[in-house]
């Protein structure tokens, strides 16, 4: 069961993070573990999710970080998913998990999506996110539309 529950998070840490949670009991226990984080911890969630995302075969090899980084991150996202369903959010995590069999997923989407946002809010995030936009052909674009 322990086994279980810990791959289960660990895929839905690694999923895309973007959906909101469904029901009330599920987004109580979101809004609950969003809350019991702080900057630091949403960004070390998505330091973690960054990580994770780069064992992916086409980024791996953009990638260099070392696998004491890696076992780091992985001990700091054990210990904050243990501290969330021991100590900050054990209610909202009984409850949501007898109304929904899904609310941990939506819940930890949910984490995930604010995890980014703290991210994408950096001004060095945004320029670099936009950069393409740069060589854009806005002209064969234009005349796209306009026919």
């Amino acid at each position: 069961m322990k086994s279980r529950i810990l791959t289960l998070l660990l895929t839905l840490c690694c999923s895309m993070f973007f959906l909101i949670p469904a029901n009330a009991n599920a987004e109580n226990l979101g809004t609950c573990f969003v809350d019991s984080l702080n900057g630091k911890e949403k960004k070390s969630l998505a330091k973690w999710m960054f990580f994770s995302m780069t064992s992916h075969p086409e980024l791996q090899p953009y990638a260099n970080i070392s696998a004491e980084d890696i076992s780091a991150s992985d001990s700091f996202v054990a210990a904050l998913i243990t501290r969330l369903f021991v100590e900050d959010c054990t209610n909202e995590v009984k409850t949501a998990q007898q109304s929904d069999p899904q609310a941990i997923k939506k819940a930890f989407e949910f984490v995930g999506k604010v995890a980014m946002q703290e991210l994408m809010t950096n001004q060095a995030v945004k320029a670099a996110i936009t950069q393409y936009a740069k060589q854009i052909d806005q002209e064969k674009i234009r005349r796209t539309f306009a026919k």
